[in-house]
């Protein structure tokens, strides 16, 4: 039988004064299943460390994203144009023994006393505008005779290279999203230099034509990078699921190198249980962790009816069916402690586990 594990960071909205957001929002099925359920706690992490730590992928100064991610968005980038992707320097890249960092693009902006940061789920650049920034960067860094070099294998996910460099501790990038990065910035005996760096490129980007563009057009600047998730290649990453759903980009990088199966995250949780692959299945939904994390009351609220429709409710009978041998959700972000809730078809006869409103579960981050 199937085992479902649910990864869905921002399951209960971060603030946990704003109880209107629960208003009349209907979730009878969700509701039963954690009054079912037995919930346990952990130390905080962030989507990233939670499913790297999932893969028993050993933290290094970084949780390793980079040459993780690195790995996938080269197989997708030959996928697409046929080509040797990843070519720096006329060679096809190998992640395996050198440092990579992510250098996503990044928007900065002034609101109050404080520089908050929106990543590319609230913007778009192109494969061109990409293509362009990073040319300019490349150059200039080049002509510097510093061996610093970007990759913008996406539009969206930039990867730098600079060997020179000694390695600094970084946030993820979903822990600094809308948030004031004043106090997130590189740290350790390496900061000086990975913030000068940091520095340099917005002075780089301000007034660059891309921009210039953008900002005619109604588009916020990309005028910045954001380092994080530095390390090498892992030596080993653990198999703990046969299956994964998603359409998260290290989720399906940490599958697929390991060796699981998997798929795009289907429409609704039947799709699990019609693919007949017994064991234990991962699917994450992480719809709800950018509305929650930019403050859209409204789009976090569809999205939990949504969910509540096409993945608690079927949930919920199949485990009275006993067609789920067991349903497990984890919920993570935000600076909170993880959250797990497990529940098996017999839980579901424990009468004096009473339903409670779903705002009932939520609390501050430590």
């Amino acid at each position: 039988m199937i085992k479902l594990h649910l990864l869905i960071p921002s399951l209960f909205w971060p603030d946990a004064a704003f109880t209107a957001i629960y208003s009349d929002l209907a979730s009878p099925s969700l509701e039963n299943l954690l009054a079912k359920s037995t919930e346990t706690t952990a130390a905080p992490l962030e989507v990233e460390s939670w499913l790297c730590n999932a893969f028993n992928v050993a933290k290094q100064l970084d949780w390793p994203v980079a040459p993780i991610t690195l790995e996938i968005d080269q197989q997708r980038e030959t996928d697409t144009d046929g080509s040797a992707a990843g070519e720096i320097n006329g060679g096809k890249i190998n992640a395996e023994g050198k440092y990579w960092i992510r250098a996503d693009p990044i928007h900065l902006h002034i609101e109050h006393d404080q520089i908050l940061l929106a990543d590319s789920r609230v913007f778009k650049i192109s494969t061109d505008e990409a293509d362009r920034l990073t040319g300019t960067l490349n150059r200039h860094f080049h002509e510097n005779a510093q061996h610093i070099e970007f990759l913008p294998l996406r539009p969206e996910r930039w990867y730098l290279r600079a060997p020179d460099m000694i390695p600094a501790q970084t946030r993820v990038l979903s822990e600094a999203a809308n948030k004031n990065i004043r106090h997130l910035l590189p740290f350790g005996p390496s900061e000086a230099s990975w913030r000068s760096l940091f520095n340099e490129i917005q002075m780089l980007l301000h007034e660059h034509p891309v921009n210039q563009a953008r900002e005619a057009q109604g588009e916020v600047a990309i005028n910045a990078t954001w380092f994080w998730g530095g390390g090498t290649m892992p030596t080993s990453i653990a198999i703990p699921y046969t299956h994964v759903w998603s359409n998260d980009l290290l989720s399906e990088s940490l599958a697929r190198i390991s060796g699981s199966a998997h798929a795009a995250l289907p429409r609704d949780a039947n799709a699990c249980f019609q693919s007949n692959v017994p064991g234990r299945h991962l699917a994450v939904l992480d719809t709800l962790h950018g509305k929650a994390q930019y403050g859209d009351a409204y789009g976090w609220r569809e999205s939990l009816k949504n969910l509540e429709q096409n993945w608690f409710e079927p949930l919920l009978r199949m485990l009275k069916r006993n067609t789920a041998a067991e349903v497990v959700f984890t919920t993570v972000g935000g600076g909170a402690k993880p959250r797990t809730f497990t529940v098996r078809g017999g839980d579901l006869r424990k009468f004096w586990r009473r339903q409670k409103p779903l705002s009932s579960y939520n609390e501050q981050p430590d």
